[in-house]
């Protein structure tokens, strides 16, 4: 397929550049792949979609501050975004100026953090730190550039953006991104989908590279994946083969668990901890094994997520159903609205 196929416009003044004072006060388009029928909700409505046995899969990824603010040996300024912890010292990474840095050259960040490129290997860098407990106290929140373009300059980032960039279920520091279809829940909403009867099963997929790398491919089938890591702890992986088992249903928050689902979909049989990396690419032609339905975001044109949600409900409905949520004003990307696809 050509990349072209999912491009799409939108005005810039449906970005949205800050979350709503309440989490599921978000919009939900409601898209049903049988009829074809798009109807519209409230994210708080939720629950009287889900029925009692349905298992609902959230991915626990904590997201760090993976977003460093600084200069080069040179006096340059630099910005370097963390992807994943190679070893105590070590990061992988991806900066604004990578065809630029010198193996060998430092980055001098806040506080006496400092860190020397060890080598370079296509879009990512890795690098050495020399003090790496400072990352936590020097980092910033890994918000998306068209947020960061409404907070200021620099190192100015919003209080709610501490907050509210985050899953109120977060656990597993490692994303350097947040799962964002999670962002929309609060406690109250989760008790209310348990009290339903649905199940939730915690996974986790440390968001990197894969999720918003670009794909500059015009034959879509050429874009390489980098690899995520995900775990699936054994009671999660219980409630996911009894309900495949069972023929009920495995509704994923996110495409990021629908990753994880769809990569544990080869070892289902299995119903103990699962701990692995994934490089799977999901576009249209692919079928899906495990995902019965699913909670997510809107996506930015030609993005590998815009084509997961297609290959889920065919490429032209999910164009149609995009161009409904410009025309009704739905919020796009990250503190955006969602739609559920079932």
């Amino acid at each position: 397929m050509k990349l072209h196929e999912f491009d799409y416009k939108y005005p810039e003044e449906l970005v949205a550049k800050h979350p709503l004072n309440d989490r599921d006060a978000s919009k939900m388009m409601v898209v049903n792949r049988a009829s074809h029928e798009i109807t519209h909700s409230f994210v708080k409505e939720l629950p009287s979609f889900l029925k009692k046995g349905d298992v609902l899969v959230i991915n626990n990824s904590r997201v760090f501050p993976a977003r460093l603010i600084g200069k080069k040996e040179s006096g340059g300024a630099i910005e370097i975004l963390l992807l994943n912890r190679q070893d105590e010292k070590t990061w992988k990474c991806i900066t604004n100026r990578t065809a630029k840095l010198k193996i060998g050259s430092k980055m001098i960040f806040a506080e006496g953090l400092e860190c020397k490129i060890l080598s370079r290997e296509g879009e990512t860098i890795d690098v050495e730190f020399n003090r790496p407990e400072l990352i936590e106290s020097v980092g910033l929140p890994p918000l998306p550039p068209y947020i960061r373009s409404a907070r200021g300059k620099g190192n100015d980032v919003a209080k709610e953006d501490v907050q509210r960039y985050q899953t109120v279920y977060a656990r597993e520091t490692g994303s350097a991104a947040a799962p964002t279809a999670g962002l929309h829940f609060t406690d109250k909403l989760l008790e209310n989908i348990k009290a339903c009867g649905v199940e939730i099963a915690p996974v986790t997929l440390h968001v990197g590279l894969d999720t918003f790398s670009p794909v500059r491919e015009e034959n879509i089938e050429e874009h390489k994946m980098h690899g995520e890591e995900y775990f699936i702890p054994e009671e999660s992986a219980k409630m996911i083969v009894a309900a495949k088992k069972e023929g009920r249903r495995v509704i994923a928050v996110g495409t990021t668990s629908a990753r994880v689902l769809e990569s544990f979909a080869q070892d289902v049989g299995t119903q103990s901890p699962h701990h692995s990396s994934t490089n799977i690419f999901i576009y249209p032609g692919y079928k899906f094994k495990i995902v019965d339905a699913m909670l997510t975001n809107f996506h930015q044109p030609m993005s590998t997520l815009i084509m997961m949600v297609s290959a889920f409900a065919g490429r032209e409905f999910i164009m149609k159903a995009y161009a409904e949520a410009i025309a009704k004003k739905y919020r796009l990307f990250s503190y955006g609205d969602c739609m559920l696809i079932f």
